[in-house]
């Protein structure tokens, strides 16, 4: 394991006074396998490990001086290799375990590795559906529309949001709402999201980049339907007329600049006009790219993207503390994932 320095909240605070905290951590990617590689063979994963690196994840939260409000668990828990070996329902149980004795709630977002392994319905019945922690808050029609008499849950979408103290709130995204990915054939969303990537990509293996102006238009990519969109917008309207700060979370990234082109979410730029209509959002947090990622946008949005465990060498780590002040977010990252301030910088 890499050494971790003594270090306390107030360390790079300046005079600002602690809120809260939050722990994240992404791309577990659990498998009771030998180590791997990637989809390209070009780096190394240590499936069966990422499980060990968990516990050890786990451990260090609950010896934390200041109490975490909750943990960002942020998508591809399991392997998908776990659906072949038929391995999936077990797998999850292992991590699951580890995740239970965490004192902290933890919200869960889907990414394609869940979906290789569970359909959307499986997902929503399990402990993997967190949205029980969600604020109960009006939002009007767009947000009544995810609970629309007569709708499965094959055709909804995974989203929540909730406050853990006041003026700050975070945003779930589900990244895969559009996808062929975890949705049964039959559906709408399913046809919609197949005409949408095969017009995209002409390629025969739809998760080959090759030739492709708009690299994220692969298979293991995924993206958001108009319905919550138009969802998003509404939480985000409530925030700015609330004068909430707003960290959004999803799988996937949505800045070009916080990660590959080939990373990106399908319609990135659709979620991006949306934040940039709004004063309240200070942070995207996402996955999916096991490298990590960082950039800074134009609209003063930090976007953060999370080392993946599954990539991690079991003398590292890679899972982080983010300590929240009424100026800024702090960073404390453990092996991969190096330390860092990210100022608000809108008023």
């Amino acid at each position: 394991m890499d050494e971790t320095p003594t270090w306390r909240p107030g360390a790079l605070t300046g005079n600002s006074e602690l809120c809260f905290s939050f722990g994240v951590i992404s791309d577990i990617q659990y498998a009771d396998l030998e180590d791997g590689y990637n989809f390209w063979g070009s780096r190394r994963r240590y499936y069966r490990h990422s499980l060990h690196l968990l516990q050890s994840a786990v451990n260090e939260w609950n010896k934390e001086d200041s109490q975490l409000e909750f943990v960002l668990q942020l998508g591809d828990i399991i392997d998908g290799f776990n659906a072949q070996h038929k391995t999936s329902e077990s797998a999850l149980r292992r991590v699951m375990n580890k995740f239970k004795k965490l004192r902290a709630p933890i919200h869960h977002t889907w990414g394609n590795h869940e979906l290789y392994n569970f359909t959307r319905d499986y997902l929503t019945q399990s402990e993997l559906n967190s949205k029980s922690l969600e604020d109960q808050i009006f939002l009007g029609s767009a947000a009544r529309g995810q609970n629309s008499p007569g709708d499965t849950a094959e055709e909804h979408y995974y989203a929540y949001h909730f406050s853990p103290v006041p003026k700050f709130r975070f945003i779930l995204l589900d990244a895969y709402d559009l996808s062929i990915l975890g949705r049964d054939k039959s559906t709408q969303k399913y046809q919609d999201s197949l005409k949408l990537l095969k017009e995209k990509n002409p390629n025969e293996n739809l998760n080959s980049p090759t030739g492709l102006a708009e690299p994220q238009f692969v298979e293991f990519n995924g993206g958001f339907s108009q319905a919550q969109l138009d969802w998003f917008n509404e939480v985000l309207t409530f925030s700015d007329t609330n004068q909430e700060k707003v960290v959004v979370v999803g799988h996937i990234p949505v800045h070009p600049g916080s990660t590959e082109s080939v990373c990106l979410a399908w319609n990135y730029k659709d979620v991006l006009s949306v934040i940039h209509s709004h004063q309240c959002v200070v942070c995207f947090l996402a996955g999916h790219l096991h490298d990590g990622g960082y950039y800074l946008d134009s609209h003063g949005v930090h976007h953060l993207t999370l080392e993946g465990i599954v990539e991690t060498p079991p003398q590292s780590q890679a899972f982080g503390t983010i300590y929240v002040y009424d100026d800024k977010l702090v960073l404390k990252g453990r092996g991969r994932i190096l330390d860092k301030v990210m100022y608000y910088t809108k008023h």
